[in-house]
């Protein structure tokens, strides 16, 4: 732990120059007393740190000097791929083999690529989660990200919406996951069929003693990639029936974004002697449809399926109490 800390401190000093005890704490997760010591050890082994005092000084390397302990562990060579996404690999338990990994690779990069691969760092971020969301809470990702790495059986507790909201058990053969929007999704097989869950919706995980089987020629780019399509073109898809006002007509492509839009407007009805009309929309989930259509006001109403129509009623009930009238 400690050594490869001080390896971490090592590179750090390396690739950034000079840096203070309270900069060096903050990258490494520890105390300034504890990168005291560190600094400490690694000069008592010949490494040429020195201090420079005052408001702009900080711990740095004797100049030309270069360290060569640039190897990657397992941990932080299977993490690479997430390199560039901290949050997703923070929630996937990776962020320190991240970290590290990085920290690394640009050691071992010839000056020019170095300075290049940090403009790039600087100056481009991944932000996954739509505008005002958050990312679903994922308290078994960790879990399911480990049984999908040790080609583990998982059984989970699972709560869907379709046909009807119930909570079920499954027995899955885990086989990628996938991050869409700043929701996780696991791509599982059951029955040797791969399907797709939220794991957000997982409520209960315990991973079994049996190994897990992969599909002959699953590919997961390609699979999800097909799950999209699908999910997006199929009229077989779950919709929910709603009825609309002109201004909720328009304001569609801002609600479902511009694809579900389209869809939903195949489907318009000719108005009634209101106005409205009526469409279907693609149905993830109640929760979510609940959310899109709440966003419309009064300028849509759900008609099916019922349990859409209670969630919204029940809802709209406990706002009302948030707001009493005089």
């Amino acid at each position: 732990m400690r050594a490869g800390r001080m390896v971490s401190l090592l590179l750090l000093l390396q690739n950034r120059g000079r840096m203070s005890a309270a900069k060096l704490a903050a990258e490494l997760g520890v105390t300034a007393r504890t990168v005291y010591r560190d600094v400490e050890a690694l000069s008592a082994a010949g490494v040429p740190i020195y201090a420079e005092p005052g408001p702009s000084g900080g711990y740095q390397l004797m100049e030309g000097y270069r360290t060569r302990l640039t190897g990657l562990t397992e941990g932080e060579a299977e993490s690479l791929f997430l390199t560039g996404m901290p949050e997703p690999a923070a929630e996937l338990g990776l962020g320190a083999q991240v970290a590290a990994a990085e920290l690394k690779l640009t050691a071992a990069l010839p000056t020019p690529y170095r300075d290049a691969s940090m403009r790039i760092r600087q100056r481009f971020h991944l932000d996954a989660p739509g505008w005002y969301r958050r990312a679903d809470p994922v308290p078994h990702l960790t879990v399911v990200a480990e049984a999908l790495w040790r080609d583990q059986v998982v059984e989970v507790r699972y709560r869907r919406w379709s046909p009807r909201p119930e909570v079920v058990t499954r027995r899955l053969h885990p086989l990628g996951l996938v991050l869409k929007a700043g929701v996780w999704y696991l791509i599982a097989a059951r029955r040797n069929q791969p399907r797709t869950y939220k794991v957000s919706s997982i409520q209960a995980l315990r991973t079994l003693p049996r190994k897990a089987e992969r599909p002959d020629g699953f590919e997961l780019s390609a699979f999800w990639r097909a799950h999209v399509e699908s999910y997006e073109e199929a009229e077989e898809t779950e919709t929910a029936l709603v009825r609309l006002s002109p201004q909720g007509v328009a304001a569609l492509p801002d609600v479902l974004g511009p694809r579900a839009a389209r869809l939903a407007r195949r489907t318009l009805t000719d108005a009634d002697e209101d106005g409205w009309c009526r469409a279907t929309i693609p149905l993830e989930s109640v929760p979510h449809a609940a959310a899109g259509l709440l966003k419309l006001g009064l300028d849509a109403q759900a008609l099916e399926p019922a349990e859409l129509v209670a969630h919204l009623t029940e809802t709209v009930r406990a706002m009302a109490t948030l707001y009493p009238t005089a």
